[in-house]
């Protein structure tokens, strides 16, 4: 029997697993074997939602080993680490738990097809002090740890005795794409939330302050100026200090200096600029990567010097063509890429396993959304839906936004699983703080 193995259950490899499982898994004609680090799934772009308190993660994550046995795959926790193409290996690092003790050792796998879906990791540039004393939004883990430093900052606060020093309760969001603005609009909201809770010796207005840095000459550079500007003036209205056109010199362990030796004062700093992929991919046992350490493919979705590895998502610089709508570039790192790669994946293996000639795979742009809580959301949509390019706002864009979520826990669930999970949390949000308070 075939073995195909799927490393990384970020938005794609699960999907992907998921519905490779419910055909060739649940009538014995492959083994799909998912292999991942966690043990629960999380949709990435939920990131900044656990991280301001506004979502619990125990409401949302999926459990791999329950998703495998309910979708006939196979889950194996583990770190991937290396890659024998010659005898079709993967290898994997031992699995130690908090403690530091082994559950389980060393491994290696076997596969007739490979699918690298490992994402992507924040890329700092080498700035100095980064790696020290910035948080990331990468995993759940670093979300619930930003969320618990909140916390604990706004208690401290309230029990201190002395005024509050320079930078404190301050936040430093740096790089003003998506994630970095999503997080200052929720964080506005939950620390006030959180403030009113008891929490009277701290002022919201005059001791919490969200700033945002951008080293571009506006946020949101990836969506339309006018959407950027509107964005921008929302969030000053709210009282978001915005820097653009300021590239970050270094991170220090209580703020941020600029480049032209400005130190902005802070006590959480978030580094949210850039990506790149993880560091193990870089010329891994011969497959050729690009600067980002992305896995160079073909439209295929086939990585240059080998056709029985794929590689999709994030990790993958997958080529789109200007005669495609790109521009001469490649697709970009976002969730709807992911989801219709795995769409893709899920066809061309199964024409693989027979040997049928495989289908080259063109990104199609259905254009970007950003959610500003509830104050708004701003993005475009384009391509596909409309054959060309509108912006909106408001109740349909925020509508929208929903929605891909929506799609996504419908590719992992079905209908009826996702319309009871989503009934549990209405009424569950009724009965509980609408923040997180641990």
């Amino acid at each position: 029997m075939k073995q195909i193995v799927i490393v990384g259950g970020g938005a794609g490899g699960l999907e992907l697993a998921t519905r490779l499982g419910n055909t060739l898994g649940r009538k014995g004609k492959a083994r799909i074997i998912l292999v991942d680090k966690n043990r629960t799934h999380i949709w990435k772009p939920k990131l900044h939602e656990i991280a301001a308190g506004s979502m619990d993660l125990g409401q949302h994550e999926v459990d791999y080993m329950a998703q495998a046995h309910w979708h006939h795959f196979e889950y194996r926790i583990g770190e991937m680490t290396g890659l024998d193409r010659a005898q079709q290996l993967i290898f994997l690092n031992p699995y130690l738990d908090e403690g530091g003790h082994e559950v389980m050792g060393a491994r290696k796998l076997r596969y007739d097809i490979l699918v690298l879906a490992v994402g992507s990791l924040t890329n700092d540039f080498g700035t100095p002090g980064v790696a020290e004393y910035a948080l990331r939004l990468e995993s759940p883990l670093d979300a619930e740890r930003f969320h618990t430093r909140m916390l604990n900052d706004c208690i401290r606060a309230q029990a201190q005795k002395t005024p509050l020093k320079a930078g404190q309760l301050h936040v430093a969001i740096i790089g003003a794409g998506a994630t970095g603005v999503e997080l200052a609009a929720e964080l506005y909201r939950t620390t006030r939330e959180v403030v009113a809770y008891g929490l009277d010796r701290v002022d919201p207005n005059k001791d919490l302050q969200i700033n945002v840095i951008e080293a571009a000459d506006r946020i949101l550079p990836a969506l339309p100026v006018r959407l950027s500007l509107a964005t921008e003036v929302l969030l000053k209205n709210l009282g978001v200090d915005v820097y653009v056109n300021s590239k970050v010199a270094a991170v220090l362990p209580d703020g941020v200096q600029f480049e032209n030796g400005q130190i902005l004062p802070a006590e959480l700093v978030v580094w949210a600029a850039g990506v790149k992929a993880p560091e193990f991919l870089k010329d891994m046992n011969g497959l050729e990567t690009n600067r980002l350490n992305q896995l160079q493919v073909l439209q295929t979705l086939q990585t240059t010097r080998d056709p029985r590895i794929f590689a999709m998502g994030d990790c993958a610089a997958c080529p789109w063509p200007e005669s495609h709508g790109g521009k001469g570039g490649v697709v970009p790192p976002r969730a709807q890429a992911a989801h219709q790669q795995a769409n893709h994946l899920y066809q061309q293996i199964q024409r693989c396993l027979v040997g049928q000639e495989l289908k080259p795979y063109y990104y199609r742009d259905f254009g970007s959304l950003v959610s500003l809580g509830k104050f708004s959301t701003v993005g475009n949509m384009m391509g596909g839906l409309i054959g060309g390019s509108i912006m909106i706002e408001g109740l349909f864009a925020k509508m929208m936004y929903l929605s891909l979520y929506k799609l996504h826990e419908l590719a992992l669930h079905g209908w009826v699983k996702t319309a009871l999970d989503t009934l549990a949390r209405l009424i569950t949000r009724r009965t509980e703080p609408h923040v997180k308070l641990h």
